[in-house]
């Protein structure tokens, strides 16, 4: 039986444990799976939000949600609402909804154009057009109703969940289906002909077919293997610091399902409400503004509740591995690349990794070819996840300062992006424009809530039956109805879980 060593804990390596061991190991032993983590490097946790298909890999893992939901103080969340991102109009912040729900359909255009045609953006966002979630979050409610289903709502939802607590979850559950743990520190990897053949912590040797790197920006084991395997995304995604404050709440506090993203300064701040406390951050250009001036502006931005709060600092890597698997090792989670924050992928990547790595240790001959498929898929992965992100900053029109001028020219470093934006102008943006890329989380729904919440509309000339677009307006109101009427208000939801 081969062995597969993991060092690092955190959410990267007991993902990736647990899942690995669920594929391989359920009915009958393929691997020996170890972690070896250390009890004295804390977990980054910087967001603590996730996108809604983390949801799919708990559930493939057999977890029971409402035990998750318990142990990891997690709330729902149904999507991400952005402040400030563009210029105040008629003395109004400017604000839009990114949701997980998709786009209705309709009998003839989609309701995209329905939307455009009927000039609904002259008296309401576009998320309020086309999706239930807005209407949930201004009566404060959950994505839930009475009957729902574990891991199933009236609209898709993430979570809001605390990243150590959930890797503490993790770690049960995945020791106790049989994946093995040692706590020790790593002191010296050794390597030979391009591969790991041991890794020597303070008491032991420990030695594996397969590594795999969890050790986040550090990146002890793949570094050892091949010098200058860095790509940076810091041109176009510039924020590379992060200062993260967790404020306590009181009883007249609501907990938002939903994740807060007001655009500040050199950056933007983020607010996530758990059930016990609310994490907030500013994740912003470590060139143009040192830590001490960020957290007096996140602490002017929070107000009153940061008093007496510590402030936690953050360096981060902003880009990914050219190569993500060299040798027999294998990067995972911060080890491999890190986009900033913004649309909470960071689980999501790893649940991805884990799930192409599983399929291509599949064989006992993995060849170079396997390498280049996995490094190929996980390269595209990173590169579509940020143009999504770019996306967010080149349509800004604020231009109060070298960091939001700079946000504006961001898509120069994406010259793919910019041949759509030009496209966008004349048509709605549509699931063949963004066919054939390598990640299915962010698809033409997803850019078209950006695209529209950021005034990027295209010029349609088409001629529509009133009374076309009346039903489809109609029929989206009695739907957004019906979903209120049926929805758990958010923090009776999570309070029930909490007795």
């Amino acid at each position: 039986m081969k062995k597969i060593l993991i060092v690092g804990g955190g959410s990267s390596g007991w993902m990736t444990a647990i899942y690995l061991n669920r594929y391989f190991n359920q009915n009958r032993s393929n691997f020996e799976i170890t972690v070896l983590e250390s009890d004295d490097i804390g977990i980054l946790g910087v967001g603590e939000a996730t996108v809604h298909s983390i949801r799919f890999f708990f559930a493939a893992m057999g977890l029971d949600e409402r035990e998750l939901i318990e142990e990891t103080n997690a709330t729902y969340k149904t999507g991400i609402m952005f402040k400030n991102w563009m210029k105040p109009e008629n003395g109004q912040t400017h604000e839009y909804f990114h949701p997980f729900e998709p786009n209705d359909q309709t009998d003839r255009f989609d309701v995209s154009t329905h939307w455009m045609l009927g000039e609904r953006f002259q008296s309401e966002r576009y998320d309020e057009g086309v999706c239930a979630s807005s209407h949930l979050i201004k009566s404060h409610l959950s994505p839930k109703s009475k009957n729902s289903r574990p891991y199933s709502g009236l609209v898709p939802y993430g979570y809001h969940i605390d990243a150590v607590l959930m890797a503490r979850f993790l770690r049960r559950k995945a020791t106790e289906a049989g994946v093995l743990h040692i706590v020790d520190t790593v002191t010296k990897v050794k390597t030979e002909k391009g591969s790991v053949t041991a890794v020597f912590t303070d008491s032991k040797m420990l030695e594996a077919d397969i590594f795999i790197d969890c050790t986040g920006f550090k990146g002890l084991l793949i570094d050892q293997l091949q010098a200058e395997n860095w790509e940076s995304f810091e041109d176009v995604l510039p924020c590379n610091r992060a200062v993260a404050i967790q404020v306590g709440y009181t009883e007249q506090t609501d907990i938002k399902p939903y994740t807060l993203a007001t655009a500040l300064d050199y950056g933007w701040a983020w607010e996530i409400d758990l059930a016990n406390r609310r994490g907030t951050g500013y994740v912003y250009d470590g060139s143009l503004l040192s830590k001490e001036d960020a957290e007096r502006e996140l602490r002017a931005h929070i107000g009153e509740a940061s008093k007496g709060c510590t402030a936690k600092h953050l360096e981060m890597k902003i880009g990914c591995r050219k190569q993500f698997w060299i040798g027999n090792c294998i990067a995972v989670g911060l080890s491999g690349g890190f986009i900033e924050p913004l649309e909470s992928t960071g689980l999501h990547i790893i649940n991805i990794g884990a799930k192409l790595l599983s399929t291509h240790l599949s064989s006992s001959d993995l060849n170079n070819n396997v390498r280049l498929s996995y490094n190929k898929a996980m390269s595209g992965v990173y590169q579509d996840l940020k143009q999504f992100i770019v996306l967010h900053y080149c349509l800004t029109d604020r231009d109060d300062n070298a960091f939001w001028r700079k946000a504006q020219a961001s898509v120069n470093g994406c010259p793919s992006l910019g041949e759509k934006l030009g496209v966008w102008r004349s048509k709605i943006c549509e699931y063949l424009d963004l066919a054939g890329g390598y990640t299915t989380t962010f698809t033409d729904e997803n850019y078209r809530y950006v695209l529209y919440g950021m005034g990027h509309f295209p010029s349609l000339s088409l001629d529509v039956d009133v009374a076309e677009l009346e039903r489809t307006r109609d029929a989206h109101d009695k739907k957004v109805a019906e979903i209120c009427h049926q929805a758990v208000p958010h923090k009776d939801l999570i309070s029930e879980y909490r007795k």
